[in-house]
């Protein structure tokens, strides 16, 4: 019954930010929380809540550690952006060779090709010169294409491969400042993010690490 209690208590609180951010930096009335929690989950065992709240602030507080590290790349890594971006999702081809040659032509021009794989369908994104060359290659294979997009390079250290949790790190602050993120690809230390234009000024106040 015990561990039970301390699972519901623990995802209560994981659903609740804003209780979480107070319990790791130690802002937390624990008998109020737990009185909380008690009628919320309709729980009738304080005790047994108030044990697990405390558990969960220890469980909490290395991650409080693991942010320092994860502050720390963030602060020596490097931002890129890319304006008049688009994405082309486009259905799965049984054959590449269309792309391939699309991809040769777009870098022959110097131009940005990235494509994501899925499982029926193609996400290209490219620069915005490059809309009409693909409408016209791909013709009637393309679902939708995505106009007035960024691409936000954060060019992170080595360091990123062995610590956990940078990634969910910045996409928390999107999701705070209510801003939809398009795509997203990562290779090695490089993250890779796409948003819409009007979005940027506002993101990039949140990106000075």
């Amino acid at each position: 019954m015990k561990h039970t209690i301390q699972k519901q208590t623990e995802k209560y609180i994981r659903e609740h930010p804003s209780v979480k951010d107070c319990l790791k930096n130690g802002l937390v009335n624990y008998s109020a929380l737990t009185r909380e929690i008690s009628k919320e989950l309709k729980i009738n065992n304080f005790d047994a809540i108030l044990v697990a709240c405390r558990r969960y602030k220890e469980k909490i507080t290395q991650e409080k550690t693991l942010q320092k590290e994860i502050k720390k790349i963030l602060k020596n890594s490097k931002l890129e952006i890319k304006n008049k971006m688009i994405i082309a999702i486009v259905d799965k081809p049984r054959y590449f060779n269309q792309l391939f040659e699309l991809e040769k032509k777009i870098k022959s021009r110097k131009g940005i090709f990235n494509l994501i794989e899925g499982t029926n369908t193609v996400t290209i994104i490219t620069n915005s010169e490059f809309k009409e060359l693909i409408e016209g290659k791909l013709k009637n294979n393309i679902t939708r294409i995505n106009q007035n997009l960024v691409q936000i390079n954060i060019i992170c250290p080595p360091e990123i491969e062995t610590t956990p949790g940078v990634i969910s790190y910045i996409y928390s602050f999107f999701a705070e400042n209510g801003i939809n993120i398009l795509e997203e690809m990562s290779c090695w230390t490089d993250v890779m993010i796409i948003i819409e234009e009007k979005d940027l000024a506002r993101t990039m106040e949140f990106l000075k690490f």
